[in-house]
């Protein structure tokens, strides 16, 4: 990943800001790092679109805090109730993941059938020659 894409993502609210040393040299942090690769691979990987990957980082985000609230709660039922709302968002990721298979699947379904149709041309063609 690039430098410009680092502050490119900064700027835009994907990766929280560094601090800064009295240099104004961006001091990134382990949890950067671990961030980035998040990132990296929801980008690259599974092939998010900006809009996408903001959506994905919202529900990383929210995770993230009801997990350190559930960490808080000592009552089994606030307990409970902070899994349930876990549950929730790791559901809205999942329902990113399988709409971005879907989309997968149309993909490559239309490539067999070329694929298919390509083939079916090319013995077609050799049975024509066969004829001559």
């Amino acid at each position: 990943m690039s430098k410009r894409t680092i502050r490119y993502y900064e700027e835009i609210g994907i990766l929280p800001s560094p601090e800064r040393s009295m240099g104004g040299t961006r001091l990134y942090r382990q949890e950067h790092v671990v961030f980035l690769k998040r990132i990296s691979t929801a980008k690259e990987v599974l092939g998010f679109s900006l809009q996408e990957l903001q959506h994905f980082i919202s529900h990383i985000d929210m995770l993230e805090s009801k997990k350190a609230d559930y960490k808080k709660v000592t009552n089994p039922r606030e307990r409970m109730e902070k899994l349930n709302d876990m549950i929730k968002i790791l559901d809205g990721q999942l329902e990113l993941l399988e709409e971005k298979v879907r989309k997968i699947l149309i993909v490559q379904t239309e490539l067999v059938t070329l694929k298919e149709r390509g083939r079916s041309a090319i013995k077609k063609i050799e049975a024509e020659l066969l004829k001559k």
